[in-house]
């Protein structure tokens, strides 16, 4: 085998554990932190953002790759960059990360100026209580969610009970007006026989 095809398959195989390496990085990284998934610190601007994603999203693209997992990576990026260019989304991620910051801070009785806020390991923990702070937000609003869901719940089936009553209604006053020309004819027709009868009676009496 000539050098320069030596030196390509292993270029090849080069990119291709780079694309394993990448996918199983962000396979293993807390899917709901979207930094972490793209491997980005806060305050990035969005020109890197995008540009980070493109250069991402074509190493482990599932067209470019056999890894099975591919597909899973890339949709796991594409929503990462979906909530860091979405300024609700973002800010709502930043202050999950400044939180637990605080929250951590707090636990270790330190001050933010503190030495140890600077080391690996409170970054660490800091990642670690991230985790911690996301997932709690996120059960609380899936919690509002379905709360939510159940209050519109009830109060449809209010408006649907409220409707089907106005229905019947309606349906009753059409019924008693369909029926007022049968209504008047029988009436008559009653008082008619009254009077006739009454005049015989009074006939009769008179005879006697």
């Amino acid at each position: 085998m000539a050098s320069d095809d030596v030196l390509a398959e292993l270029e090849a195989t080069g990119r291709e554990v780079d694309k394993d390496n990448e996918i199983r990085r962000i396979m293993a990284v807390f899917r709901l932190d979207a930094y972490a998934v793209l491997d980005l610190q806060p305050g990035i601007p969005d020109s890197d953002i995008k540009k980070i994603y493109r250069g991402k999203s074509l190493l482990i693209h599932p067209d470019k790759t056999t890894n099975p997992l591919a597909p899973d990576a890339f949709d796991r990026l594409k929503k990462a960059q979906t909530v860091l260019l979405d300024e609700k989304e973002r800010n709502l991620l930043d202050e999950s990360i400044a939180d637990a910051r605080m929250l951590l801070i707090r636990e270790k009785k330190l001050t933010k100026d503190s030495e140890e806020v600077k080391s690996d390991e409170f970054l660490k923990e800091w990642r670690e209580k991230t985790k911690w702070v996301i997932m709690e937000n996120e059960t609380r609003r899936v919690k509002l969610q379905q709360a939510q869901m159940r209050e519109e719940g009830r109060q449809q089936r209010k408006d649907d009970e409220e409707a089907e009553q106005r229905k019947r209604k309606r349906e009753h006053d059409k019924a008693w007006e369909d029926s007022r020309d049968s209504r008047i004819g029988s009436w008559r027709e009653f008082a008619k026989g009254g009077a006739g009868g009454a005049k015989k009676k009074k006939k009769v009496k008179s005879l006697g």
